[in-house]
């Protein structure tokens, strides 16, 4: 049978909400900075230099974006494949009967954006726990996720086994 798309998606800008936040905070410090070293006429010709630190907020909130947007995540009927990277992209695959557990969280601030994170467990010696940030909670990514897991274990008839 051939392996089939069930679901590809990034993790929702959300997750970085605080980052965001925080550079916005620095530039706008820098601004009412600047206003005021404006109105002395004695720092007047000094103000234009206040935004040359203004670059590293950007820079920070620049990277966390690429860097969620450039993680892919794809569910097929057999494997889960993260891809990451801006420049050099890592592709991790995880084949779906070695997942042992999944759980999903919703902390506080998940619900107020409707977004949650799906953490699985898995018996794989590269990636124990793969986490996946921030997605929409109306895709019902961790019921997929499971239902997937049940098929593909059905299919090549693999049973967990736990040795204690």
């Amino acid at each position: 049978m051939a392996e089939e798309r069930v679901w590809r998606g990034t993790s929702s800008q959300v997750k970085n909400a605080r980052v965001f936040f925080f550079c916005g905070l620095c530039l706008c410090v820098l601004v009412v900075l600047f206003a005021i070293l404006r109105r002395n006429e004695s720092t007047r010709e000094f103000s234009p230099y206040i935004f040359t630190p203004a670059i590293v907020p950007i820079f920070i909130a620049l990277a966390h974006f690429l860097q969620t947007k450039n993680k892919v995540y794809e569910l097929t009927s057999e494997r889960l494949k993260i891809t990451e990277g801006v420049f050099n992209k890592v592709t991790d695959t995880l084949e779906l009967y070695r997942v042992k557990d999944l759980e999903t969280r919703q902390p506080f601030w998940a619900r107020a954006f409707g977004v949650e994170n799906i953490q699985l467990n898995t018996a794989d010696a590269s990636t124990p726990f793969v986490l996946i940030e921030a997605v929409p909670q109306k895709l019902a990514l961790g019921d997929k996720i499971r239902n997937a897991v049940e098929n593909v274990r059905m299919q090549k008839r693999v049973r967990q086994l736990d040795i204690e």
